[in-house]
């Protein structure tokens, strides 16, 4: 009979039998044949009769571990039923140390270190393999920071706090979609003779509520990297931050608003400018930027950012305002290409991100102003940890879920007092397709 290595390795040898037929199509580009067909199938089923086998083995085994090495018991002090503080000699000193403490109760066997229990700075349960834990407080509250430091966009948003029991929050807003006539939704005032009627109005408002979504973060960390709680806190410092940085900055633009909050993009204040009569597909023109700046309120311009496809940059390096017959480059310096570029427009700094949209789609230039963007969250990261979703790799996963949710404070874009063009606090350029 095999050995459990040996099983492990028939499973591995079958996966890259499988993903060297699927390359070979893709290589050929064309379809799969039948035959191909036909043996991917029999390996799949290979792969699973292998996999019960597996799993049959390693129950026993751990089975046999319980039996023949008992787990070491645990010891909970305990402490009065409402006090949260924890004295820094029962603390984790560093995330590291909690994260590798984690991983120890979630092995068979495994000793669940007493800290664990007072991690939480609520209620909490400490089952990490199959429940889950908060993180202690003190890095719950630092690893929150360093996902706004990673990110670009959420650190220049309106940020809320949902504190208490409460997973949601209502904001009275002002519903206001036309200054020509009356201002904040209804109020008029009038100029009126000595004793003359006076007409009554008043403002109008909107609940803006944000309802806490998920968003959630693998770390895989191989049994090597486990093995060195300080290397397992570098890991993790690096990796889920970045990761949960870049998806809420994604989130701002590109959001649906359904199990994730409501992006720029994708929201009824967004002002979208026209493009030119006769314009080139995949292009950024010099009358472009100067109608997307007219569109933006003109208190905003202090705060607001151009937001670009770095595959836009070139059109900004060769973009020129017409002057007589010559024209004159915008975005270039004095100096010409031997100079670092201004790496600004109107005065407000051009920011390249990965979330706009590729260049001549509508989104791939946002003129914005982030702080009219709302970004709600709760305190406190919560996470748990499996050992088995990757145990054929010999690596176990750490799972962060962050809440938060995030929309525009406007529910459309606003006509102004004089004139008809409407202003936001985000503009956008049309598709030139």
């Amino acid at each position: 009979m095999k050995t459990l290595t040996q099983y492990k390795k028939d499973i591995k040898d079958a996966m890259d039998l499988v993903s060297a037929v699927t390359a070979k199509a893709a290589t050929e580009n064309r379809d799969l044949t039948v035959d191909e067909v036909n043996s991917i199938k029999d390996l799949n089923a290979s792969i699973k009769k292998t996999q019960d086998m597996v799993s049959a083995l390693e129950e026993s085994e751990i089975l046999n571990a319980a039996m023949n090495k008992p787990a070491d018991p645990v010891t909970v002090e305990k402490r009065p039923a409402l006090s949260l503080q924890m004295a820094d000699k029962e603390k984790f000193r560093t995330i590291g140390e909690q994260m590798f403490a984690v991983m120890k109760a979630g092995m068979p066997g495994g000793h669940a270190d007493p800290r664990l229990f007072n991690a939480a700075t609520g209620l909490g349960e400490t089952v990490p393999s199959d429940g889950g834990f908060l993180v202690q407080q003190d890095f719950s509250n630092e690893l929150l920071e360093q996902v706004y430091q990673t990110g670009i966009l959420a650190p220049r948003c309106r940020r809320m706090q949902i504190s208490g029991n409460s997973n949601s929050i209502k904001i009275n807003g002002v519903d206001e979609t036309s200054r020509a006539s009356t201002r904040f939704g209804g109020v008029v005032g009038y100029w009126k003779d000595e004793a003359a009627q006076k007409t009554a109005s008043k403002p109008k408002f909107r609940q803006i509520e944000l309802n806490l979504k998920k968003l959630i973060g693998l770390c895989y960390a191989t049994d090597e990297l486990l093995q060195d709680a300080t290397a397992l806190e570098s890991f993790i410092r690096k990796a889920f931050p970045a990761e949960f940085g870049f998806l809420l900055d994604d989130a701002i633009i590109n959001g649906t608003g359904a199990g994730q909050p409501l992006g720029i993009l994708n929201a009824g204040c967004l002002v979208s400018v026209a493009k030119e009569a006769g314009q080139k597909a995949d292009t950024l023109v010099w009358e472009n930027v100067v109608k997307m700046y007219a569109r933006l309120f003109a208190q905003s311009r202090n705060n607001a950012v151009w937001l670009i496809n770095q595959n836009v940059e070139p059109q900004l390096m060769q973009m020129s305002m017409a002057v007589g017959t010559g024209g004159v480059p915008v975005y270039m310096p004095a100096g010409g290409a031997s100079q670092s570029p201004y790496a600004t427009l109107f005065g407000r700094p051009v920011i390249a991100i990965e979330q706009c949209q590729t260049l001549g789609d509508k989104g791939d230039i946002i003129f914005a102003d982030l702080g009219g963007y709302i970004l709600a969250e709760k305190g406190g990261i919560q996470s748990d940890m499996s050992i088995h979703v990757q145990f054929l790799y010999d690596e176990s996963v750490f799972r962060f879920v962050m809440r938060v949710d995030g929309q525009p404070e406007r529910a459309s874009a606003l006509t102004p007092y004089k004139g008809s063009d409407t202003l936001s606090h985000f503009v956008t350029l049309d598709a030139r397709a």
